[in-house]
Parts: C-alpha cells; structure tokens; sequence
C-alpha cells in the first residue's frame, strides 16, 4: 500500500495495536512495541508473525498521525457500525445523546500569554531549563488570553464549581437506545455549547429523514437546541430543567410513554462515558506508579489483564 511503507506497515495493523493500547490501557507507544516483541497473542491479533520485527516507536508515532490525518480511524469506525446495523443490533429511531471532559495531553505549564515575549517570561531560577517551575499563585488565566504552546486547540475548563480548571476537550457520544450501542462520536473543543453542538451535528449526519427521539440530560434543555433538534425531525426527550427557569419542553412531549423510556435508556450512556474514564484512570494509575520500562500482570474488572507495568521475563505472565 502506497504511503504506508508497503505491506509491513498496512493501516488495519496500525489500527489493531491501537485497540490494544486503549483496551489494555497501555500508557505509551514505546511500552505497546514493548509488548507486541514478546507478546504473542497482541503479536496474533495485529497480524506479526512470531519472528517478525516490532516497529520503531518513531515510525508508528508518524504513521499513526497520517492515520488520523487521514480520517482512516473514522472510516474504521463507520465500519463497525454498518456491520452492528446488518445485523440488526442498532435501533434507527430512538437515540441518546452524551458528552464528558477529556483531559488534553498538555500541561498547565503549557498554558501561557498569547502576546508574551521571551523576555517577558517570569525567571524561574530553577536549573532545569527543559523542565522548570512555574508559579501560577496571583495570575490570571483565560482562554481569551492564554493558549497552550503544545496543544493550542486545547481549552481551560472545569467539571464544576470549586473544581479545578484543566485543559481539556468535549467528548461527546450518540448511543442507539435497542442496545446502547455507539452510533457516532465527536470531540470538540471545551467552549462552554459543545455538548449542544455536538448532539446537533451527530443528528444531522444520520442516515436518512424519518423522524428520531433524541434523549438527553437537563444539560440539553435549552430552547435553542430543543428548536433546532425538532427542525432536524428529532423529538427531543431530555431532562426537564425546571430549577429556576421554565423548561423547553412541556407536557406535549412528557405525556407520551416514549418519553419515559428515552429517560430509562438514556442512563445506559453512562456505561460507555463510564467505561472511558476507567481507561483513564487506569492509564493515570500506571503512569504514577510504574517504574521505567517495567509492565505488570493485574487483575482488572474480572480478569487477568496486562497493564502497564509489569514485569517481563519472570515466568508468571500467562500472556
């Protein structure tokens, strides 16, 4: 294949050892070539022979940025769902809509001044110049006026009130209601609308024009996103928010049983935004008490699973 240095380095590969990573919580690339030179079930699943040679960590790094580039893991992605819709597993009408905050891969220290020159930037004193400390007691910080240096598409944002700001993106998930199964994903940056935002596109991109319920928490219930959603044949079945404000909808909608079950189903997009942050902190806990280097053997939600840190060549590892 053109581009992908040849037959060796095939995109469906690539995209295998990315569903390792996520799966088993692999917190580098450099740990998952670690183990796919000894593991051989991983070895198995991408398709490397037993004998063949792992890739250098630099050349699937770039790869893997051509391959999102590319929208190659969307395309993958749309796959899986026409195959689900074959057979029969997914539901046309009834949907769920969700998002979360996703913690961007750049630190605080990233977050700086738009216009600041460098002289401007405050001395430190530390002697480590590639990795300094940085003292952010009195400054303040916005995204009108600050922009991280490493991800610039990245936003500072916070889960809740007296919770602490990080630069994070919008996750956001369109769950079929027959299974609970994902029907499509967006991530859009942390801007305050992108849950709305991103329920509004997901809709519009649907297969098709007959009409759909679309459910969802109070987050939704705003008579913006309740008009567009019905110009786009999609009832909405969100959460009333009543709390000191009249809700977008009324008892024309509320009335109906469909309503009551959007409300019972909408709960089980939990599991999926549940199920991503307890990769997440997975990852977050091997990184914090991983040695160099090292991998592991853990139990993890019923199972022997490896993670991050185990310890390779010691005889115990079933994999």
């Amino acid at each position: 294949m053109p581009g992908w240095g040849g037959l060796r380095f095939r995109p469906e590969k690539l995209l295998r050892a990315l569903l390792l990573q996520i799966l088993y919580t692999i917190r580098s690339e450099r740990m998952l070539m670690e183990q796919l030179n000894y593991n051989l079930l991983f070895r198995w699943f991408v398709g490397l022979n037993m004998d063949e040679e792992v890739w250098d960590v630099t050349v699937f790094t770039k790869n893997r940025e051509r391959l999102l580039k590319a929208d190659v893991a969307r395309r993958f992605f749309q796959l899986v769902v026409e195959e689900a819709q074959a057979l029969d597993l997914m539901s046309d009408e009834h949907f769920t809509v969700d998002g979360t905050l996703m913690e961007a891969c750049a630190s605080l220290k990233s977050f700086k001044k738009m216009d600041e020159a460098e002289e401007d930037k405050p001395k430190t004193g530390d002697d480590d110049p590639g990795n300094p400390t940085v003292d952010f007691h009195g400054e303040e910080r916005s995204n009108k006026t600050h922009q991280s240096t490493t991800d610039p598409e990245a936003l500072l944002a916070r889960k809740g009130a007296g919770k602490e700001a990080k630069l994070r993106y919008s996750g956001h998930v369109l769950m079929e209601n027959r299974h609970g199964l994902v029907a499509d994903v967006e991530v859009l940056p942390a801007n305050g609308t992108a849950e709305r935002e991103a329920a509004l596109e997901m809709v519009a991109n649907l297969p098709g024009d007959q009409p759909v319920t679309l459910g969802g928490d109070k987050n939704y219930d705003t008579q913006e996103f309740v008009a567009k959603a019905r110009e786009l044949k999609a009832t909405p079945h969100v959460a009333q928010n009543n709390k000191r404000r009249k809700s977008a909808i009324d008892g024309r909608t509320t009335r109906h049983p469909g309503y009551k079950i959007s409300q019972q189903k909408r709960k089980r997009v939990e599991e999926i935004l549940g199920w991503m942050k307890t990769v997440r902190r997975d990852e977050e806990a091997a990184a914090s008490r991983a040695p160099v280097g090292g991998l592991d053997v853990h139990p993890d939600r019923g199972g022997l699973q490896p993670g991050a840190h185990s310890q390779s060549g010691d005889g115990n590892s079933p994999w």
